[in-house]
């Protein structure tokens, strides 16, 4: 769906087609629109060919299936394409599909907003403002679709953290689908060990010594920690995750694990010992 947004941004239009998805040799639709503002096409034959085309954008506006016969949507966009008509410059630079497009979802828009019955709601398409090309933009939609962008950017970087995350675990037996049944179902539990963790990594070339030998320093870490040699050898998959995480470049995946982390409370924890 981003993708198609810029796109649209970009202005790469696909080829003026007919409704019926066949090249139209005789006319685009912006010579259409020309030949009906000088009375030698007609308004209403353009218009019928061109509901296929108006009932998917209301569709794809709405998220659901539009009945031409039966929704109200259905009459909004068609008198919106209709408007379309009559708004069009050439010079602007847009196609008219893609400009009839705008109109149809800012309508859709105002008709929703109308809808809902708010005391005092602003129409969207008020917002309106004209820039230095004389195109027709949006701050408000401008504003969304630069949100949208950033969510897709986090999910992305999201995605790409919990792939390299995983590669790095699997140098050690673990995977990351395994975190969930070696995580420890108490929270004190967990605490723990997340102090324990950090610990690890703090500890002047602990962390360093197990990358290399890869093998977990339980003796030290029972030490520094005053635990038992079990709470380690128990939990020893949970404490190399943790240790993973907090030593790498994981920004995002480690702001899940900081929310339940009092990192003062947790190092007391650990340093006051549990066995």
């Amino acid at each position: 769906m981003l993708l198609v947004l810029f796109k649209r941004f970009f202005g790469k239009h696909s080829p003026a087609l007919a409704p019926t998805g066949e090249k139209d040799e005789r006319h685009t639709p912006e010579e259409m629109v020309e030949l009906i503002r000088s009375g030698k096409a007609s308004r209403d034959d353009f218009i019928q060919a061109y509901k296929p085309y108006i009932a998917k954008v209301t569709s794809r506006f709405c998220k659901r299936y539009i009945d031409p016969s039966r929704d109200d949507e259905f009459s909004i966009a068609l008198s919106a394409f209709n408007e379309a008509i009559e708004q069009y410059a050439s010079h602007a630079g847009k196609s008219f599909l893609g400009f009839a497009e705008t109109v149809i979802r800012r309508r859709l828009i105002d008709y929703v907003r109308k809808e809902q019955r708010h005391a005092g709601t602003v129409p969207y398409s008020s917002f309106d403002r004209t820039d230095d090309e004389e195109l027709t933009v949006n701050p408000i939609e401008t504003q969304e679709a630069v949100n949208r962008y950033q969510i897709m950017q986090e999910q992305d970087a999201r995605r790409n953290e919990i792939v390299e995350y995983d590669i790095h675990l699997k140098q050690y037996g673990i995977s990351f689908s395994d975190l969930q049944e070696i995580s420890p179902k108490h929270t004190d539990s967990r605490l723990l060990l997340i102090g324990i963790s950090r610990l690890f990594i703090e500890a002047e070339g602990l962390f360093e010594a197990f990358e290399v030998k890869q093998k977990l320093p339980v003796k030290e870490l029972c030490e520094m920690a005053s635990v038992s040699r079990k709470t380690i050898e128990r939990n020893r998959k949970y404490i190399i995750a943790l240790a993973i995480l907090h030593n790498g470049n994981y920004p995002y995946l480690q702001y899940y694990l900081e929310p339940q982390t009092d990192s003062h409370k947790v190092d007391k924890q650990a340093k006051g010992g549990r066995s």
